[in-house]
């Protein structure tokens, strides 16, 4: 066993030498091509290593510092790419040069144990089926009402009762992972039509499938972190360390998944369900590896973007009073307009009308968007609209995250939250998706951008009429980031609640 542990740590030196020479030979040769320029961003190998677990931080400061905010993003292994906060360029590789900028090989591969050839995975005719399909059904009123239903009846039997109690009792919650929980349990019946009760504390085998769900989503989102690219093929080949854990959590939310399919296509001439599940079934021409790969994106898409958007707004809440302020007048217009009390259900035309809520939500996302970073391969060498090259597959992102906080793009006042920079005439107005790709934009926009607003405003309207949330962190500090596929808070969210006094 010594022997073959020293051999491992051998072939691992061995490969950190190969790539660091291989490196520095780059950083050598010429950073022009054809006359146009190129922007280097990273400096030297260990400046990576120093500030990849503060990613976000780091390119936002040196994309602030660049020519139209994009720089050239070199690493070890002919890891070649261009990384951006320019609205122009956004809409250049999303929307106007859109073929040429496809998820790409690396993306697909790094992601594909885990998401499989789901339509966050894919590119070329086989996205364009899911995404016509899926299109269809997110724009119909059945599934639009058994979301909101859904919704609705989580709130009053599970969230309202456990944060009462929490109140009553004066319980320190982790508000984070009550609303993963949450957002669970709720795209899990969109998505499934099953109830796995991870919020209510009874869930068994469902409490199982989300911890292993949210290992696979951190883990996976790891790979793209590694110094060197090729270094978790390495670890998977030999089952070790984060690839092992990573295919025991992958195994288990597939077991999980596969047994709902098997049982709902055995009973789809029997029963009618409105989830997502039972529509992609519908057609009859899915297979069952397919229809998993379909429903864990889903699932991801659904889970993890809503609540994280939550836990950063009601955190940016805790400390501005003013907003919370207006957030409840609006509210108690709202009910009084449509002779409502506290605690009654809001419907679709109430909840389009909390204008400043939305812009609210709106802000906290543009400032700590649940998807940070988004990345896309190039196809043919092209010129970006600032003039800067980017080869045949090199990579390109985009960087949500720092969009926020770019004065050229949000003025000066870029880094407060400010939700009254969303309105006019008192409607919350809709900004250019490539200068806000929140939702991503062009022909890969979210499908569930509408239905993510409802939801959203909906936990945080009857959440917020009831209860006071006092946050347990040090005022003014910013919680530390946890990056997987979307942006967590690390350690999660402490609270305690307080029924308010109507």
């Amino acid at each position: 066993m010594e022997i073959f542990s020293l051999y491992f740590l051998l072939l691992i030196f061995s490969i950190f030498l190969y790539f660091y020479f291989l490196f520095i030979h780059s950083k050598s040769s010429k950073n022009t091509k054809n006359g146009f320029r190129i922007y280097p961003l990273l400096g030297t190998l260990p400046d990576f290593l120093r500030n990849r677990h503060r990613f976000l931080e780091w390119t936002t400061g040196v994309l602030a510092g660049c020519h139209s905010n994009t720089s050239t993003f070199l690493r070890p292994g002919k890891v070649h790419g261009v990384i951006t906060a320019s609205p122009q360029i956004v809409e250049h590789m999303l929307k106007t040069n859109f073929e040429n900028y496809p998820k790409g090989l690396r993306f697909r591969t790094l992601l594909e144990d885990f998401l499989g050839r789901g339509i966050f995975n894919t590119d070329g005719e086989f996205w364009k089926i899911q995404r016509k399909t899926a299109s269809y059904e997110f724009n119909t009123k059945s599934l639009r009402n058994f979301a909101l239903e859904n919704v609705t009846m989580e709130l009053q039997t599970r969230l309202i009762p456990i944060l009462e109690n929490a109140a009553k009792n004066e319980r320190i919650l982790d508000f984070q992972d009550i609303l993963e929980r949450f957002a669970f349990d709720n795209i899990c019946k969109v998505a499934f039509n099953v109830d796995p009760g991870c919020l209510i504390g009874d869930a068994t085998s469902g409490g199982e499938f989300m911890q292993a769900f949210e290992d696979a989503a951190t883990l996976s989102s790891g790979r793209f972190m590694y110094a060197f690219p090729g270094l978790y093929k390495i670890k998977k080949f030999l089952n070790l360390g984060s690839e092992k854990k990573l295919q025991n959590s992958i195994a288990t939310v597939h077991e999980f998944a596969d047994k709902i399919i098997r049982s709902r296509m055995e009973e789809r001439a029997e029963k009618t369900y409105e989830d997502l599940l039972s529509r992609f079934i519908g057609n009859g021409e899915n297979s069952p590896e397919f229809l998993r790969d379909i429903v864990i994106s889903f699932i991801l898409a659904g889970r993890d973007t809503t609540s994280s958007a939550l836990s950063w707004f009601f955190w940016l809440l805790s400390s501005r009073s003013d907003i919370e302020e207006n957030i409840l007048m609006e509210l108690e217009i709202i009910r009084r307009k449509n002779r409502k009390a506290i605690g009654d259900t809001y419907n679709f035309d109430e909840l389009r009308e909390m204008n400043y809520l939305q812009a609210a939500i709106s802000e906290a996302m543009r400032l700590y968007p649940p998807v940070p970073v988004d990345t896309k391969a190039c196809k043919e060498d092209d010129i970006l609209p600032d003039g800067t090259f980017i080869g045949k597959d090199w990579f390109i992102s985009y960087n949500t995250y720092a969009m926020g906080r770019m004065e050229n793009i949000w003025e000066k006042d870029c880094c407060e939250y400010k939700p009254e920079r969303w309105l006019e005439n008192g409607i919350c107005k809709q900004e250019s998706p490539f200068k806000f790709p929140v939702f991503h934009a062009g022909p890969r926009q979210c499908l569930g951008k509408d239905m993510a607003y409802i939801q959203m405003k909906s936990v945080a309207a009857s959440i917020l009429e009831r209860f006071g949330i006092d946050v347990l962190l040090e005022k003014g500090k910013c919680p530390e980031h946890l990056l997987s596929l979307t942006l967590r808070m690390k350690g999660g969210l402490p609270v305690k609640v307080k029924e308010r006094i109507v």
